[in-house]
């Protein structure tokens, strides 16, 4: 079928509502949901994504670990309860965090970042954009800022009022995650294996703790044993930093090729048995379709770019709040005190 819209027209409607009854025929799917617009907030708050952006391009300068750690904000947040910031409160009296969830209490960072965004965009437009919004949002432009690629960011996401620490300690893939069971959270999700592959292509950038591989080192099948699935000279230089006990916080680069561009270097690494992580190593030992879908992208940086930005699009429509569910955050680390 030809790519077309087909809108119904109907008067007094804004644009942005015109927007969300639009019927998609483009192939058979669709890549946002009927509630979400790129352009929802180019009449409420015109300046909000390049405030965004400004704000992230000076995290960058202060900090290049940075990026990895708001992009990575993004993908726990959707993860757990849809992508409606949850992630970003705080405990309260009432509430457990989710930032204290095994996946999230030693690595998650950047919220400080998050806080300034939403500062000076309560200055230029008060409880306008919400606080998924800005992780949307920061998620595509840290991938931009570190020579990855840009997509369209679907807007009109509203904020969650209370968080879910079983659900973050569920629902996130860890370190040491099988293949089957990184597939099945991600499934739950709505993703299938393709975006599996694609968005763990993000561990192109950043770093991981010595305690989250160690076990690939010395101990991996309770033999003490090197994981057969890790190059052995890798393994001797991860060593050198990563001793059987101790130094359990030492950082090491996700992709030591190049660790702070965002490009393929991630997957020909797989190809070589140099992935850090075991979660990452299975993408390439455990599915001959996952396999195959490595080699494509160790070959073809382009098709990577290309399935990572439909991807992340996927992944930001998880479950979003939207109309009158949740609310607008002022401050991203609490909900809004409601008035008596």
């Amino acid at each position: 079928m030809a790519k077309s819209i087909m809108c119904i027209v109907l008067t007094e409607i804004s644009l942005v509502a015109l927007f969300h009854i639009c019927i998609c025929y483009q192939t058979n799917e669709c890549t946002s949901t009927p509630s979400l617009s790129p352009q929802f907030y180019n009449s409420s708050c015109p300046k909000a994504q390049t405030i965004v952006q400004s704000f992230v391009a000076k995290a960058y300068s202060n900090d290049p670990r940075m990026a990895a750690s708001l992009l990575r904000l993004h993908f726990h947040d959707c993860f757990v309860n849809g992508c409606e910031a949850s992630l970003l409160l705080d405990n309260s009296g009432t509430m457990e965090s989710e930032k204290r969830s095994v996946s999230n209490q030693d690595s998650a960072r950047g919220f400080e970042v998050i806080d300034d965004i939403k500062s000076a965009l309560e200055n230029e437009c008060p409880q306008t954009v919400s606080c998924a919004d800005i992780l949307a949002i920061v998620a595509r432009d840290t991938t931009v800022i570190t020579g990855g690629p840009s997509w369209e960011v679907y807007l009109g996401r509203r904020d969650a009022r209370e968080a879910n620490l079983k659900g973050s300690n569920d629902n996130i893939p860890l370190s040491n995650s099988t293949f089957e069971s990184i597939v099945t959270m991600f499934n739950v999700q709505g993703l299938d294996l393709t975006d599996v592959v694609a968005l763990l292509g993000s561990h192109t950038i950043g770093n991981s703790r010595c305690k989250s591989f160690r076990q690939r080192l010395y101990n991996q099948s309770g033999n003490s044993d090197l994981d057969q699935t890790l190059n052995q000279n890798y393994a001797s230089m991860l060593q050198q930093g990563c001793p059987i006990s101790g130094d359990d916080q030492n950082l090491f680069a996700l992709d030591y090729v190049t660790p702070t561009k965002f490009d393929n270097y991630y997957f020909k690494n797989l190809m070589t048995f140099k992935g850090l992580l075991s979660s990452d190593e299975v993408l390439f030992t455990k599915s001959r379709v996952s396999m195959q879908l490595v080699k494509l992208y160790a070959e073809n940086e382009e098709a990577f770019f290309e399935q990572f930005a439909k991807s992340m699009v996927k992944m930001g429509n998880i479950s979003p709040l939207t109309g009158t569910n949740g609310e607008i955050r002022r401050i991203c680390r609490r909900v809004n005190h409601v008035d008596v």
